[in-house]
């Protein structure tokens, strides 16, 4: 009985830990992941370094990115911080 009085509090330390610190960090990683794994062409988006401009290309590492003025600089996938405006999808009809 002595020592789990000994160990609980340290167990719920851990168990506040995770809940305040390590869970919304681990949502934050896995939001960032979704949004530039679904970039695409047209994406108007802004870059870590607060860059805006428009997705020109697009591979599997990186991105072409045209801004305002017509230039075109090459980012890493991962230096996007968040679409500001979604291209349409552009349908097909038949």
């Amino acid at each position: 009985m002595g020592s789990l009085t000994q160990i609980l509090p340290l167990i719920l330390m851990f168990v506040l830990f995770y809940f305040l610190l390590i869970r919304p960090q681990q949502k934050r990683a896995k939001t960032t992941r979704n949004m530039q794994s679904s970039l695409k062409k047209g994406d108007k988006i802004a870059t870590i370094g607060g860059m805006h401009g428009t997705i020109d290309a697009i591979d599997e590492l990186q991105i072409v990115v045209k801004s305002s003025d017509g230039t075109r600089l090459t980012f890493d996938r991962a230096a996007i911080r968040e679409i500001t405006e979604s291209a349409p999808n552009k349908e097909v009809s038949l």
